[in-house]
């Protein structure tokens, strides 16, 4: 059975050496080859909302190297999320650097997309172990570490909690209903719906072929079994103070304070901070009941991470652009702009990252969390058991039942 690796964060790593950190300075002229071509046309894929964050990196990259070539650096708005399906349909003529989310590594290695990165001690050096753990496949580093906070947890207002309440979301659904109002998680994803059977002892993960999952969400055996998991998700789903809801749904429900608490990341901080004002709060996720015990909620954890195309035809410029973008400096700029978590040790550690409340939640939230590696047959089985959960149950079949076909779903060949 496979062991997943718990999240180290920026407060055990602080006396790492920094001497290994990237930064913004250009290698000298003579130790560039002169390229055997006028002008390095590269391509740059990432996300749209980043465009203009991606368009002043590139702009500072080129104005380092001038002199040493000629530069055509194109951007386009390209998903993190489905950048490999993109990729895949031309990976010859596709991006020459691009984002995308760490849970794809897998499948850029095995199709030849990505090459092993040469500076990779360096790398590991200047960055968060697990972020590193991420960007490897059988400690081979493929890729560059660009951000660490692809990780969920709880908004709260505080108007409505105190630090003890959000401790449970039992005390919290109940705080909710008596004031007419709900705390939400979107559970038509598998990936919030992980956080519940992940720290009972039932395990999920890909198999060593990389493609297909092991799963024992449906166990009969020890403390927890599967039916308690099942039963408690029953339980929150028929709670007055309840409501599952996508990523716009809860966004929606903060701005128009019918949602007073909810599980969700930092893409959306500064919104809720905005809606909530002074009474804008972060936390780790709470405990819930299950099987008459209190477990605490689990999560996965992602990475977004930076790629050069193996196919590129300028690959040694393409390489240093990505090592650029995800520079010490340029992770504190991402900061600075979108929000959005560093990977660099340095970066991560600094006061502005540490005092940010969405931040701090989510590495308070590390202990509990967990790499995402699962194949794709994870999401449908899951998403069609979570359907007749929030539907209470209409067909009228056992617990055990539906987690059998849930399992039996996410572990097919």
């Amino acid at each position: 059975m496979k062991i997943k690796n718990k999240i180290m964060f920026p407060m055990l790593l602080l006396t790492v050496l920094l001497s290994g950190c990237q930064k913004n300075d250009p290698v000298p002229l003579e130790e560039v080859q002169t390229p055997d071509f006028d002008t390095v046309n590269l391509t740059v894929w990432g996300a749209a909302e980043d465009e203009e964050l991606l368009r002043q990196i590139i702009d500072k990259f080129e104005e380092a190297y001038s002199g040493q070539a000629d530069f055509a650096i194109t951007f386009q708005p390209q998903s993190e999320s489905s950048c490999t399906n993109a990729l895949m349909g031309d990976l010859e003529n596709g991006a020459d650097v691009f984002a995308f989310a760490d849970d794809q590594l897998n499948t850029l290695v095995a199709a030849g997309a990505l090459d092993p990165v040469e500076n990779a001690e360096s790398v590991r050096q200047s960055n968060l172990p697990e972020a590193v753990a991420a960007a490897s496949v059988d400690d081979t580093l493929y890729a560059l570490p660009l951000t660490a906070d692809n990780g969920y947890f709880l908004y709260y207002d505080k108007e409505y909690f105190t630090q003890e309440d959000i401790r449970s979301l039992d005390r919290m659904l109940d705080i909710a209903a008596e004031h007419g109002k709900k705390v939400s998680m979107e559970w038509s994803s598998g990936w919030y719906v992980y956080s519940l059977f992940g720290n009972t002892g039932l395990t999920v993960g890909l198999n060593p072929d990389g493609i297909t999952n092991y799963c024992t969400w449906n166990s009969t055996e020890g403390k927890i079994k599967g039916t308690d998991v099942a039963q408690a998700m029953l339980d929150i789903a028929g709670h007055p103070g309840f409501i599952s809801t996508d990523d716009a749904g809860f966004l929606a429900g903060v701005q128009d304070g019918t949602i007073i608490a909810g599980v969700n990341g930092v893409w959306n901080a500064v919104a809720v901070e905005e809606a909530w004002g002074s009474g804008y709060g972060a936390s780790k996720l709470p405990t819930y009941t299950c099987g008459g015990q209190e477990v605490q909620m689990a999560s996965f954890s992602g990475y977004k991470l930076i790629g050069v195309n193996s196919y590129s035809a300028h690959k040694m410029w393409a390489a240093r652009l990505a090592e650029w973008i995800t520079s010490e400096e340029n992770q504190k700029l991402r900061f600075a702009q979108r929000g959005q978590g560093p990977s660099n040790i340095v970066a991560a550690s600094s006061e502005e990252v540490q005092s940010a409340p969405a931040i701090a939640a989510l590495l308070e939230q590390s202990e509990f969390s967990y790499i995402q590696r699962v194949g794709g047959n994870y999401w449908d089985p899951v998403a069609a058991f979570t359907a007749e959960i929030l539907a209470g149950n209409p067909s009228g079949k056992s617990l055990q039942d539906h987690l059998d076909t849930m399992v039996e779903g996410i572990i097919a060949p």
